[in-house]
């Protein structure tokens, strides 16, 4: 059930299923049917008064089902529709005619002494704003404060990339079907749609096959069966040795969440190198993790031509610039597989955008038009000309800084600046995206809003780090610890800090390991 489908797919999925031999009327029986289940829910009881808006497409035609089973159940049930009824066709025009009572003008005067509103306005494949009337309409919705129980996905908002269409309502619950759609997991699409209910309409998983989605919602049935766990007899080099690349003296506390977050995660060993001031530091604050005065882009290749350090995190609190540069292209010459993150972003930004790369990066700019090797096309060139894997880890702002303003959905960028630098992407946010250069992605969903807290993502990339120091794949380590990561931030609860992360991650991976399939060691 972790499938995500576009508004086109799922109607290729319709039309898969009515040539098979199910009647497109039984499925909008279907879906009525589960809408009129959860509103009955989020009711009273029998009395209570529903308003259903209907719109002038199939969602409509949902939205007709649903008033007829409500009202045979007992329910005061009305019915608006937003346009003429002459103009419904097929499947809906058909439910509205087994509507037994008047149908009546959507207006904002319909909510009045309402309970419930059913929104069947539109669905997820909306392909222009709400504008006039309709626009009217949602804004009235929004502003009564009244419950609201979406058909597929709130009216206004994209089923494909959860961006608003013009205006949108907000619902309390969003009910669709079969599977759901990017928009319901994609802000701010996620933040309209309520707790989604997902219904079976009778669509066989066979179409699946045909389908052949590639965009899922993570969960651990994707990437478990790539974990590492612990074996009898295994020896710590076994579970990888990961180096954590520090920053100078007075931005050392990010290596030191990177690297908890990566001992954490299960690496077999964990190294912080740097300058001797750096850590001198580092060396009083832990003891578990070992501390290694390697400094420059000369002695980094030297320590990493020991294989056995075969994962490395530069980039948390390393600083912005030239330095930081030479160490990213040395590490991407070594044999280990890579997490870079923050300042070993930046470095590389494009220099159309220096005004805001001058803002993050402490004043390293450019000089006479000369940037030397700090691009992304020389970043780029370097990753694709090697063999082990780089994730990167950008926020919004430093992915912009990288990519620039790439065009489509959160889903479309994560891919295309993962095809083009050839790197696993994390791109983060409330709505994480993860995406593979060869087109896979993972919205991520588990991630409460206290996670974001300063050094949370230097935790992560800590942690993808680990994962990878295990050879685990790519795809699934950042996949595996973006949940991973959100989970201890909800098994911790409001208050979290950073350093409670590391600290929590054993009881979610006890639980993991509880449930992990059979056979599995």
């Amino acid at each position: 059930m972790n499938e995500l489908l576009t508004p086109a797919e799922t109607g290729e999925a319709d039309r898969l299923t009515e040539a098979g031999g199910t009647p497109g009327l039984d499925l909008m029986a279907r879906a009525g049917k589960a809408v009129a289940d959860v509103a009955a829910l989020m009711t009273r009881g029998p009395d209570t008064r529903i308003a259903v808006l209907c719109g002038p497409g199939n969602n409509g035609g949902d939205g007709f089902v649903a008033a007829r089973l409500l009202r045979n159940v007992g329910f005061d049930v009305r019915v608006f529709l937003l346009g003429d009824k002459s103009a419904l066709k097929g499947d809906a025009a058909e439910m509205a005619r087994r509507w037994p009572l008047p149908i009546r003008a959507a207006t904002p005067d319909a909510l009045q002494s309402m309970y419930l509103v059913i929104d069947a306005l539109f669905g997820a494949g909306l392909s222009r704003p709400i504008e006039g009337d309709a626009a009217e309409l949602v804004e009235a919705v929004n502003a009564s404060g009244l419950p609201v129980l979406a058909v597929d996905v709130p009216s206004g908002v994209d089923g494909a990339s959860g961006e608003v269409r013009g205006v949108a309502i907000k619902a309390r619950r969003t009910v669709t079907f079969f599977r759901k759609k990017p928009g319901h997991l994609l802000m701010p699409g996620r933040d309209l749609c309520g707790e989604v209910t997902v219904a079976d309409i009778g669509i066989p998983e066979s179409v699946l096959e045909t389908l052949k989605p590639r965009l899922h919602e993570n969960a651990p049935g994707i990437w478990i069966s790539d974990f590492n766990w612990p074996t009898d007899g295994g020896h710590k080099y076994d579970r990888g040795h990961a180096v954590i690349v520090s920053g100078p003296a007075l931005q050392t506390g990010a290596a030191r969440l990177g690297a908890r977050g990566a001992l954490r995660a299960g690496a077999g060993v964990v190294t912080i190198v740097g300058n001797s001031t750096a850590t001198a530091i580092i060396a009083t604050q832990v003891t578990s993790i070992m501390v290694r005065s390697v400094s420059g882009a000369k002695a980094l290749s030297e320590f990493l031509r020991d294989q056995r350090r075969n994962a490395v995190l530069i980039g948390p609190g390393a600083s912005v610039g030239p330095d930081t540069v030479a160490d990213v292209l040395a590490i991407l010459k070594s044999s280990a597989s890579v997490v870079l993150d923050a300042d070993a972003l930046t470095s590389f930004a494009d220099p159309e955008d220096d005004g805001d790369r001058a803002e993050a990066s402490m004043g390293f700019l450019a000089r006479n038009g000369d940037r030397g090797p700090a691009q992304p096309s020389t970043l780029f060139a370097a990753i694709k000309g090697r063999q082990a894997p780089v994730v990167m880890t950008p926020h919004e702002g430093e992915f912009k800084r990288l990519f620039g303003e790439l065009p489509g959905s959160k889903v479309e960028r994560a891919r295309t600046a993962a095809e083009q630098s050839g790197a696993v992407i994390i791109l983060k946010g409330t709505d994480t995206v993860i995406a593979a250069p060869d087109g896979r992605a993972i919205i991520n969903s588990n991630a409460p809003s206290w996670l974001a807290t300063a050094g949370s993502g230097d935790v992560l990339a800590g942690i993808v780090t680990g994962l990878l120091a295990q050879r685990m794949p790519a795809f699934e380590a950042a996949s595996a610890a973006v949940w991973l990561h959100g989970e201890a931030a909800s098994a911790f609860g409001i208050g979290l800090i950073a350093e409670d992360l590391p600290d929590v991650l054993p009881k979610v991976l006890q639980k993991l390991y509880a449930e992990k399939p059979r056979g599995r060691r």
